[in-house]
């Protein structure tokens, strides 16, 4: 080759976004054409608009983005920096020019008919542009296996691209090949061990391993996600996770309430997903929407999981503080537990309740704690309950068996409401010391409480375990 032929070739290599621009979005009247009819001096209207031309170019798999542009932001002269990919061609000429078989028209259809065909094709070229992108990714993948007269990219549409490869099988030598070799290769090349940028190693047990991603490290957040759940492809050992698949909108919404924890199983006994390499012995927890899911996303039982001698009881101490940040509500006033159904029930079940009242915040002035289980707990509340300076409401429902003596230095208190106590043995005569408490409810509780006489006194009995305070 001649060197002003290798320099035209670079020339044209390096402009080619402005030969593509001023085609499609700018075209230029040449001294030999004529305006459009009736408006003088009118340039030609472009094919596409600009952001239009930069979703196709970027469509292209073997589109070269320099380090540094931003895909949904680049300007003009960002893309004068895009090395154009051999598939761009392909796609805008399939774009403008679309055969008549894939717009649905018949040899009865008029121009009207055929131009409406058209736009709503375009309309869904252009929406459909990420599928698009991921056939052209396996056809220069697998191009060389291909037959010979298929080789060309130029014999298909985006349609029949699709349809081709959906009945195309790798020869089985290679296909075997590739999942000894090329796959893993593939799969480890971005990461090191359970490393990825997007999330952090925060606990490294015995037998598990816990990756922490939040919302910190944003799209290396969502990328993590991603890669830790395996690309969706839990057929072949990955997960099922709805934050897995790549672009995942719900990931976004979840670590906005709070971090996703990712448990992967230290020894993975050689069963590890084929696309990623990882353990499939593995889980996803999220805290605020109370959800705990195995590889599959099956919820899980946490607290049999993490209790004493459960399969993951090394790992209890490490999430305790998770558990506690669902303990309150609001802005730190509200203590509203429903055990064992919630987070904060779930908390109850692994710790206890003396370590529930160290474990809230001092600042609550509503209580209510129900047990909605089947199981008969007699909570003998602590006298660390005198923390709570601002607590005005108290209700435990179906829990309690003891109030400790000093509950008459909550001075706030107004309400004390303590339903289907079957074993609850007296009312604290401290009671009575409450300057604020105006309502006492015992409905279907122990109908032998005691009582002191100096509460008895103050007591407006309204039935059915209701009481009002004079």
């Amino acid at each position: 080759m001649k060197f002003t032929s290798i320099l035209t070739n670079l020339i044209l290599e390096n402009s080619r976004f402005q030969v593509l621009l001023d085609k499609f979005v700018k075209p230029i009247i040449k001294p030999t054409e004529t305006p459009q009819k009736g408006v003088k001096g009118k340039k030609p209207k472009g094919l596409m608009d600009f952001e239009m031309l930069k979703a196709i170019i970027f469509a292209d798999p073997t589109t070269k983005i320099p380090e540094g542009i931003d895909i949904d932001s680049a300007t003009e002269t960002d893309m004068d920096n895009v090395k154009v990919g051999k598939f761009t061609q392909w796609l805008l000429k399939n774009f403008v020019n679309p055969k008549n078989e894939d717009l649905n028209i018949t040899p009865e259809s008029n121009e009207k008919d055929i131009k409406q065909a058209k736009t709503e094709f375009q309309r869904l070229f252009i929406e459909d542009l990420f599928k698009t992108t991921d056939d052209l990714t396996k056809f220069s993948k697998y191009q060389q296996y291909f037959p010979q007269e298929m080789r060309n990219i130029d014999k298909f549409t985006p349609k029949t691209l699709f349809n081709f490869l959906q009945t195309f099988q790798l020869p089985e030598n290679i296909q075997k090949k590739r999942e000894k070799t090329e796959i893993k290769k593939e799969i480890r090349k971005e990461r090191e061990g359970l490393k990825h940028p997007g999330g952090d190693i925060v606990f490294t047990g015995d037998k598990w391993t816990v990756i922490e991603i939040n919302k910190n490290k944003g799209k290396l957040a969502n990328e993590a996600a991603t890669w830790y759940g395996g690309f969706y492809d839990y057929e072949n050992g990955e997960s099922r996770w709805c934050t897995s698949p790549p672009n995942a909108s719900y990931t976004s919404g979840y670590l906005k309430d709070g971090p996703l924890y990712v448990i992967f199983a230290n020894d993975d006994e050689g069963k590890v997903g084929k696309r990623t390499g990882l353990p499939q012995n593995r889980f996803q927890f999220h805290f605020p929407s109370n959800q705990f899911m195995d590889r599959l996303d099956h919820s899980i039982n946490l607290v049999d999981y993490l209790k004493d001698n459960g399969a993951m009881s090394e790992l209890k101490d490490f999430f305790r503080p998770e558990f506690a940040k669902g303990l309150s509500k609001g802005d730190g006033t509200k203590l509203d537990i429903n055990y064992p159904d919630s987070s904060s029930g779930k908390f109850i079940a692994l710790y206890g309740f003396n370590q529930l009242f160290e474990s809230v915040p001092d600042t609550i002035d509503s209580m209510n704690i129900v047990n909605k289980s089947k199981e008969e707990i007699l909570l003998d509340v602590p006298p660390s309950i005198t923390r709570f300076k601002n607590l005005k409401s108290l209700m435990l429902q179906n829990i309690v068996k003891t109030l400790p003596e000093n509950i008459g230095d909550l001075k706030a208190l107004k309400f004390i409401s303590l339903p289907q106590n079957a074993k609850l043995v007296s009312i604290p005569e401290s009671v009575n010391n409450l300057p604020d408490l105006t309502f006492l409810n015992l409905m279907n509780s122990n109908p032998n409480v005691i009582i002191p006489n100096s509460v008895r006194e103050r007591l407006d009995d309204e039935g059915n375990g209701f009481y009002y305070l004079n």
